[in-house]
């Protein structure tokens, strides 16, 4: 049996302050919605009464009703905002508690008074409203249950009671069917009102873990200095590491070493034979780095394919020079995996400390030195020296020359000769840029141009070069053609495309101009090279292919993109006379061009005997030094001149010869 003071528990608001704020902001959406219900269902059942009973149950206790509801409305919408609060949450379901019964009593009084009156439609509509009026509020309260069970009770008794004693049998049925119904939604609506409260204190305890857990979690954050995979201190515990070997180095006058790990191609491991394989490689490049290493050396796991060494055997450059050599014939070792043979390289950089050193200056100088490496030297170890130093210095100097310059009075081209050995006569130049900088003075294009691709300003070079050589371009004879070197980033950019096609179309002549491009280039974005090369070609330029053959998937790109000629590159010319692979490869060019359709140029031929070999293999079209070196547009007009008058000479020497 239930006691009066548990009953009384299950008609009040919950203790429970996570259950409170939740049943307050689902009944700040339902409880309006609810009234709004209430209040249309009492105007329809209202006007549809009109007339048929007295105007005190017609008009004014519905109209009284409606303006409670309204003002219940008001009340709910207006302090919705707060209910994050317990204490307003409290009041809200309170004073809920409080004045919904009184409107329930109101309702009911109204609806049994009102039953008797007008035909049989008329009360049928009563019974309607009071039936669905009710099951709908008690879903509206839900989430309330002592809301839900007293409204039902207090609205829809008192209506059964006045139905039965009607005593008409239509009137008892409906009663005992309304009953029924009301009963089953009560049944519903408990269990759902169950389920909504064990699902709020479900999510207080799950909250309660996850904060445990975050803390837990922050703490061993903290706390975790160790690569799970490799078994190396990780990234965090180097830095603190370096940082605090160099402070005892720099307090007893010693130095130490930092080195800069990085496996080369390891990506493609990943690829071919999955991330099992690739963390199995890692891990056994750390037990390899460890075991190379000299006792007491600190190894490192940064991140990815990276690791890292420090070192206090710093006997000398040459002594790191060697270690580095040691690792680097270690990590070039088979990997013998149980479903793998892999085979890798390793590009090392090192760097001593210097006194007064931050970890960020030291491990900043082994990491350029990692990237000569890779640059120069792939697979082996460069230990960071003076030259390096100066290096960095003059790169910054070039990078802040290349913000402030004057590109249109700074840079000027040069013209290299492009000659067709079949026809005997000059087709082309290759157009070079070059920067004549008022601080630096002549800088190499081997070194302003990787560094304006890196810095965002390649683009502008590329179409400072473009202006100059279109306006060139408007004095040559019309057979001769300029090239233009276009960057990666101008054939990944649909902007830099657009400028450069702008220029184009001002200048009036883009049938004289070719576009080179790399392998490299094209490389990062196939599709959107092929677009903006399709954009240029539209207008009535050509593109050539450079350094063919030194990229990657060199056939996939003459297949896929829109070439008009493949440019030799000068590494397969340097052995030609004596290299019968490098003959091989320039004479498969060749007819494969010839095959296609298109053009064939090949570069760096300096001696009459590299021609004459090119030119039994099928070369025509040559540019080098043979030919000359880059000359100004000066020098170019007054080649093509010679050409011109040595040609004139021949013809009339010919027709002569003839007569």
């Amino acid at each position: 049996m239930w006691s009066l003071e548990s009953i009384k528990r299950q008609f009040s608001v919950p203790d429970d302050p996570e259950l409170v704020l939740a049943q307050a902001r689902a009944l700040s959406t339902q409880v309006p919605l609810m009234y709004a219900m209430v209040v249309v269902n009492t105007v329809i059942l209202a006007v549809s009464h009109a007339g048929a009973g007295p105007d005190l149950l017609t008009l004014y206790a519905p109209a009284m009703l409606s303006v409670l509801c309204v003002a219940r409305i008001v009340s709910w919408l207006h302090g919705r905002q707060k209910l994050n609060d317990i204490d307003v949450a409290r009041r809200s379901l309170r004073r809920m508690m409080r004045v919904m019964p009184l409107l329930s009593i109101g309702f009911s009084v109204w609806t049994v008074a009102l039953l008797p009156y007008g035909n049989a439609y008329q009360q049928s509509q009563v019974v309607f409203f009071a039936g669905v009026t009710t099951i709908g509020c008690m879903f509206c309260l839900m989430h309330m249950r002592a809301a839900a069970v007293s409204m039902g009770a207090l609205q829809l008794v008192p209506f059964t009671i006045a139905m039965l004693m009607m005593n008409n049998v239509v009137m008892t049925a409906i009663a005992i069917n309304l009953g029924f119904v009301v009963a089953g939604v009560l049944i519903v609506l408990l269990g759902n009102y169950r389920d909504f409260a064990d699902l709020v204190a479900s999510r207080s305890a799950m909250a309660r873990k996850q904060a445990e857990t975050q803390r837990l979690s922050d703490e061993n954050n903290r706390l975790a200095n160790v690569d799970p995979l490799t078994g190396l201190p990780n990234r965090r515990w180097f830095d603190r590491q370096l940082d605090e070997m160099l402070g005892e180095s720099n307090a007893d006058g010693t130095a130490i070493a930092v080195a800069r790990i990085d496996l080369d191609g390891f990506k493609a491991i990943n690829q071919t034979f999955g991330q099992t394989t690739g963390d199995r490689v890692l891990a056994e490049t750390a037990r390899r780095i460890s075991t190379v290493s000299p006792s007491g050396s600190f190894v490192a796991r940064l991140g990815a394919d990276n690791f890292a060494l420090i070192t206090r055997d710093v006997q000398s450059d040459a002594g790191l020079q060697r270690l580095g050599t040691e690792l680097c014939r270690a990590l070039r070792s088979p990997f013998d995996l149980p479903d793998a043979n892999i085979h890798l390289s390793a590009s090392i950089g090192f760097a001593a400390s210097h006194p007064g050193d931050t970890a960020e200056m030291a491990y900043d100088r082994a990491d350029y030195a990692n990237s000569v490496a890779k640059r120069e030297c792939r697979g082996h170890a460069v230990v960071f020296a003076d030259r390096h130093d100066r290096e960095i210095r003059k790169v910054r100097q070039i990078e802040h020359e290349l913000h402030t310059a004057d590109l249109d009075k700074e840079i000027h081209i040069l013209f290299q000769r492009q000659f067709d050995t079949a026809t005997n006569r000059t087709t082309g130049y290759e157009v070079l840029a070059r920067w004549n900088s008022p601080v630096l003075g002549e800088v190499s294009p081997m070194e302003f141009i990787p560094l304006a691709e890196h810095i965002g300003l390649i683009s502008k070079v590329t179409q400072t070069v473009l202006r100059k050589a279109l306006a060139v371009s408007a004095t040559l004879p019309k057979h001769i053609r300029l090239s233009v070197n276009l960057s990666a980033h101008d054939i990944g950019s649909a902007t830099a495309i657009k400028a450069i096609a702008g220029l184009l179309k001002q200048a009036g002549t883009p049938r004289r101009i070719d576009f080179e491009i790399t392998e490299t280039a094209v490389m990062r974005d196939l599709d959107q090279a092929n677009s903006s090369l399709l954009t240029l070609l539209a207008l009535g330029s050509r593109i050539a292919l450079d350094d063919f053959g030194t990229g990657h998937s060199s056939l996939t790109h003459v297949q896929r993109l829109p070439l008009d000629r493949i440019k030799v590159d000068r590494s397969f010319v340097t052995d030609i006379c004596n290299d019968r692979t490098s003959q091989a490869i320039i004479k498969t060019t060749t007819e494969l061009c010839r095959n296609l359709g298109i053009s064939c140029v090949i570069e760096g031929v300096e001696t009459q005997e590299e021609l004459d070999v090119l030119v039994g293999l099928g070369g025509t079209v040559i540019q080098g030094y043979l030919f000359g070196r880059p000359v100004d547009a000066d020098t170019m007009l007054a080649q093509l001149a010679r050409e011109r008058t040595v040609r004139s000479g021949d013809a009339r020497r010919a027709s002569g010869a003839t007569n």
